[in-house]
């Protein structure tokens, strides 16, 4: 193995004393790891939370501001535009400056403007502030699953992160929650209040939690080499093509060789279908329900409730099924179940049937959540992993974006159901696209 992808994972028994370490370093270790997992799980559902009070507040906004419905989905877009844009920039400064230190940043920065957003006086006032807030959103998962990655054991690694994916769930039904009692009585201003509080929660997530070891020896292995070559003192050939490595403009690691780009590309697919099966569920799927089979509002809330219910069996199952049989084989199960339930639901008209069917449907096509940030970790070296994460992750998103449109489109074209069914289809080609192009990586050192 060349020395510039040399691996660690240092994974530590809580009641072991080997490689020299007492037993309460150990715990102190196994403690480190919950509470990154924590922070991220915390983070990752401040996201949600952010990003679903613009959907329940909506109508209140467009009230205040006299806007069209086409102005209201501009609101979201820029919202989306700002999360893609800052999980590109926030993904890199995390590889150059440190996880844990960006990671607060890009907590602060979304609660800060998502607390401004209440106190917008203009259309465009609100737009600046949405994305703004955006870009803070946008950084939070490729960092918080970094985190994970790089301090879970390889053998948990998919079920941590899959435990961070199930924050996302809790931030939407906090969401609900908040709207529900904050909205009717305070307005839409003082739900994007409540926004605001994650700042808070940054301050307590960076308090005492240090950068991952494999970051910060990588780190300090760059800055010595780099002192070495300003004092002009030679390298060798092993220190030349470490420093080369970690040298490296990060987003240049995703297409390093044709192997590792098609991999990218292959895993970009991914999160791009990811992306667009849940944007389409869940923005489409209600109104299905209301239009088509006459659901009034507490039943469509029932159907929401049953589907991310469903959405985190879905993440806990298959993170602990990615672990034990691998990557490849569970997301092709996942992908081929997801365009099977689809296909089935579209057809379904009974209202037991929907909800039941709608559980199912969530626990299929978003429990593949749980693997993204295990398997994109396990792909990239430590000098570009949030990089990797994030970018390929909020491509998707990007691609995912436009799926309601597109999906809105064929409905105008066709049916509504028809054109959800054709998601069926999309997922099955996700799924001949991990056979053929996404390495196995279960059980994988991580890339130092």
């Amino acid at each position: 193995m060349n020395a510039n992808t040399r691996v660690i994972d240092r994974e530590l028994d809580p009641f072991s004393t080997s490689n020299g370490m007492c037993q309460s370093d150990a715990v102190s270790t196994v403690h480190y790891r919950w509470k990154v997992l924590i922070a991220s799980v915390m983070g990752y559902s401040m996201d949600g939370l952010d990003m679903l009070i613009l959907s329940f507040v909506m109508t209140a906004v467009m009230s205040t501001f006299g806007l069209s419905l086409a102005e209201g989905g501009l609101v979201a877009t820029i919202t989306l535009m700002g999360a893609v844009i800052g999980g590109y920039i926030f993904g890199i400064l995390a590889d150059y400056q440190g996880r844990v230190k960006v990671f607060s940043l890009t907590i602060i920065i979304f609660s800060v403007f998502t607390g401004l957003t209440a106190f917008a006086n203009s259309f465009t006032e609100l737009n600046i502030y949405r994305f703004l807030a955006g870009l803070g959103l946008g950084g939070e998962f490729g960092i918080g699953m970094t985190l994970v990655a790089e301090t879970w054991p390889k053998e948990k690694r998919a079920r941590a992160s899959g435990g961070v994916a199930i924050g996302w769930q809790l931030g939407v039904l906090a969401a609900a929650a908040v709207s529900a009692y904050v909205l009717p009585a305070y307005g839409w201003r003082a739900v994007f209040l409540v926004g605001a509080l994650p700042a808070v929660f940054a301050a307590w997530a960076r308090w005492g939690l240090e950068e991952p070891q494999m970051w910060v020896k990588k780190n300090q292995m760059k800055n010595m080499l780099r002192e070495k070559l300003s004092r002009n003192e030679p390298l060798t050939e092993e220190e030349k093509a470490i420093y080369n490595q970690a040298a490296k403009f990060p987003l240049l690691h995703l297409f390093a060789n044709r192997k590792i780009t098609i991999t990218t590309l292959g895993l970009t697919v991914m999160t791009s279908v990811q992306n667009i099966g849940y944007y389409g569920i869940m923005i489409w799927l209600p109104t299905i329900l209301m239009n088509k089979h006459g659901l009034n509002l507490n039943k469509t809330s029932a159907w929401m409730a049953a589907t991310v219910l469903g959405m985190m069996v879905g993440i806990a199952v298959f993170g602990y099924f990615a672990d034990k049989v691998g990557r490849r084989p569970a997301y092709i199960t996942f992908q081929l179940m997801s365009a099977i339930c689809i296909w089935i639901y579209s057809g379904l008209s009974d209202p037991i049937h929907l909800l039941f069917g709608g559980a199912i449907l969530g626990f299929f096509c978003n429990g593949m959540m749980a693997g993204y940030g295990a398997l994109l970790s396990e792909n990239y070296p430590t000098e570009a992993r949030s990089t990797a994460e994030n970018f390929i992750f909020n491509t998707g998103r990007a691609v995912g974006g436009f799926a309601p449109v597109a999906i809105g489109m064929l409905a105008a074209q066709y049916t509504l159901s028809g054109a959800l069914a054709l998601l069926a289809f999309i997922y099955i080609a996700a799924a001949i696209n991990v056979y053929f192009l996404i390495p196995e990586t279960k059980g994988k050192e991580l890339i130092e």
